[in-house]
């Protein structure tokens, strides 16, 4: 029989699968590599061997929240099911004529994301609703019956209906989805009224069809994973983290598996925040590197930023436009292919590059000994002295220090003329200064200053390198939480149950409507309340208000929060004040004389969540008794110099430990440089504070509060 107070959460990366068992407030954690042919194989293995470490048999397991980079991965590497574009005659090529902005203006060899769906493979409808959901033409349904036919000799395993302006009247997506639901009845159908009911039609129509992309894929493979689990007894529900940060049901997650694009660093972003809550801070960069990819994301007043569209495989790093728009609720991060299994290489400049290509698990970095031949970031943590060969990943993984050296002497060390500790050297630092460049940008994107800033390091590889990128990005302090190998795991541990559900309904203040307004937004709650509910059906939900609005003849709209009331009973002259509140606190001033619009509007509906216990930072203490020494390479002196050591749950609350030092644990290692002091806080965090600043700055939020 289960047990209400245990609970699983289960985080699928490109390289390793977390698992985390919260049992009686106590969390037991394992890392295993990622099973790509079969991904559930992983979580199993996972659940053995955490469940057999804290002696809890596991069909005490009362509910499993799930976080995945399936959806992601199957995008960007484009190997979903086989799906067709059903759209309105004269808007077939909405998804590859994109907006036809170029965000490298002068750039001849511009290169794009491809289609996601091929032009053979996009059918029209002779229909048009207009642009204030009035039908101009109708839709005869023996047009849609024949192109059933058509569509069923052609072999997809899936359908994306989008059709113009049906985000405003979804009437005839709703005729073709029944007259294909009758036709087609082993086809996977996905509405771009429902998946996104929002106005710009490429964005719309390209976020229904990533949605239809990987639907069967993700409906398959979480059907499987159930079978499997109940295979060995655990018949606990199956929640899954979405890309707003909250959690929704299996049910939800099948039907609109796009929301899951995001879902592992949301994870990741929601554990940071808790912890952020936990330290009353207010700013804070957080920073999650794991075996794939780096994530950076700002939480300011302990909520992560978020945004309403996002883009998956960019073809230019850091650049916004470069990618594939999908339009959905989703915390706000920017996501570089720098991790662990990324690799190294040098391009025709004669530069090395690292990344975005990964060895993944399979076969890994070479120093995993399992076929890999070229460098990783991992091999050359391992030549540089920030990993133990004998006890990555608690053991579980022998490392091979000879491999690393030679993939590391062929692909960059000979072509450039460098031994191999300089070699090691320059992969890390090329893909550190990749890390504190996306920190950069994104910061000046969202008007930030990031020196007043305190870093939360999490997952395998970034407590490896936040100590160096706080050096680059002026950081005095980063905190490095317990369990930090897994921290998005943990962070599915820490979430609501939540929806956001958005619309499109335009409005100008001078035209403004009080009853519609209360209408849209009345109709947005009820949709938000039912899909909570649906995970958990007697908690008290708690709602957000949102408009999005802008200036007349404005490209772009901002953020506007709104008051319970303001929902309730709404009115223009509020709606006005509280949109030029937020837009001078962004732009630093309002434009007199324009008339405002409001194009969409959002209401989250979430459960409480239990507020952490508030921690006191101590800064000073007795030194650490070290148990160890390890030659570490140090980038500021270019040097090995020689670290003492400590196990992390030897190191008592209130001890210190100056750098240059190792701190190790099961899932990770946190490297403490040079001019840094670690001390141990009472709920298991390292508070890592830099001691000699190479120049005068500001003390932190920490140093202030302290």
């Amino acid at each position: 029989m289960s047990d209400p107070k245990v609970r699983l959460g289960v985080d699928i990366g490109g390289t390793f699968t977390d698992v985390v068992l919260e049992h009686h407030g106590a969390l037991t954690t394992v890392k295993v590599l990622t099973t790509y042919d079969a991904p559930e194989r992983a979580i199993l293995d996972g659940i053995g061997q955490v469940c057999t470490q804290a002696e809890v048999d596991a069909s005490k397991i009362s509910s499993i929240i799930h976080g995945t980079t399936l959806a992601t991965n199957a995008l960007i590497e484009r190997n979903g099911a086989k799906t067709a574009l059903i759209t309105t005659k004269g808007f077939r090529d909405v998804i590859e004529m994109r907006t036809e902005s170029r965000f490298e203006q002068y750039d001849l060899n511009l290169k794009l994301p491809d289609a996601l769906i091929d032009r053979e493979h996009r059918y029209v409808l002779d229909e048009r609703m207009g642009a204030s959901g009035q039908v101009l033409k109708a839709l005869k349904p023996a047009e849609v019956e024949a192109l059933a036919e058509e569509i069923k000799a052609g072999g997809y395993e899936s359908l994306a209906i989008g059709l113009i302006h049906s985000y405003l009247n979804p009437a005839h997506e709703i005729m073709v989805r029944d007259i294909f639901a009758k036709a087609l009845p082993n086809v996977t159908l996905s509405l771009s009224s429902e998946v996104s009911p929002q106005m710009r039609e490429y964005e719309r129509f390209n976020t229904v069809c990533a949605n239809a992309y990987v639907k069967p894929r993700m409906r398959a493979y979480l059907t499987r994973l159930t079978e499997k689990l109940a295979g060995i007894g655990i018949s606990a529900p199956v929640f899954l983290m979405h890309s707003g940060g909250g959690i929704i049901s299996l049910d939800s997650a099948s039907e609109f598996p796009v929301r899951l694009v995001e879902s592992g660093p949301a994870g990741g972003a929601i554990f940071a925040a808790h912890v952020a809550a936990k330290y009353g801070l207010d700013k804070v960069l957080s920073f999650d590197m794991g075996g794939t990819t780096a994530k950076i994301c700002l939480i300011k007043a302990q909520n992560p930023k978020t945004a309403r569209v996002f883009e998956v495989a960019r073809t230019y790093r850091f650049k916004k436009g470069s990618g594939m728009p999908i339009s959905i609720p989703v915390i706000e991060m920017v996501e570089i292919g720098a991790g662990g299994g990324s690799l190294a290489s040098v391009d025709a400049m004669r530069q090395i590059r690292v990344g975005p290509e990964s060895a993944g698990s399979e076969p890994g970095p070479a120093c995993y000994d399992r076929g890999g031949e070229r460098p990783a970031v991992t091999d050359a943590d391992l030549v540089l002295g920030r990993l133990d060969p004998d006890n990555f990943a608690g053991g579980t993984i022998q490392l091979s220090s000879s491999a690393s050296e030679r993939a590391l002497d062929a692909h960059v060390g000979q072509v450039l003329q460098l031994d191999t500790t300089t070699a090691a050297f320059g992969v890390s630092e090329v893909v550190d200064e990749n890390m504190a460049n996306a920190a950069r940008v994104h910061a000046v994107e969202s008007g930030e200053d990031l020196s007043g800033y305190v870093m939360i390091a999490f997952g395998g590889a970034a407590p490896l390198h936040a100590g160096r990128l706080c050096e680059k990005l002026g950081i005095r302090q980063m905190l490095v939480p317990p369990g930090a190998g897994v921290g998005s795991a943990i962070g599915f541990l820490k979430a609501p149950f939540s929806f956001e559900a958005t619309r499109s309904v335009y409005t100008r203040l001078t035209e403004f409507s009080p009853p519609q307004v209360k209408e849209v937004l009345a109709e947005l709650k009820a949709e938000a309340g039912d899909f909570v509910r649906s995970c958990v059906a007697d908690a008290p939900v708690h709602y957000e208000f949102r408009a999005y609005m802008r200036y007349v003849g404005q490209g772009w709209e901002i953020p506007v929060d709104l008051a319970e009331d303001e929902a309730d009973a709404p009115t223009a002259e509020r709606y006005q004040a509280q949109f030029e509140a937020a837009y001078a606190n962004l732009f630093g001033r309002i434009v007199d004389g324009l008339d405002i619009e409001i194009t969409s509007w959002a209401v989250k509906g979430s459960t409480a969540v239990p507020q952490p216990e508030k921690v006191s930072v101590a800064t000073a203490g007795t030194a650490a008794r070290a148990d160890g020494a390890r030659r570490l390479f140090d980038p500021a002196s270019g040097r090995f110099v020689d670290a003492r050591t400590v196990e992390r749950d030897a190191f008592e609350p209130g001890q210190t430990m100056d750098g240059p030092a190792l701190i190790t644990e099961r899932e990770t290692s946190i490297i403490v440089p040079a001019g840094f002091q670690a001390s141990m806080q009472s709920d298991g965090c390292l508070l890592v504070t830099q001691t000699t600043p190479a120049r005068a700055v500001e003390p932190s939020q920490m140093e202030r509060s302290a």
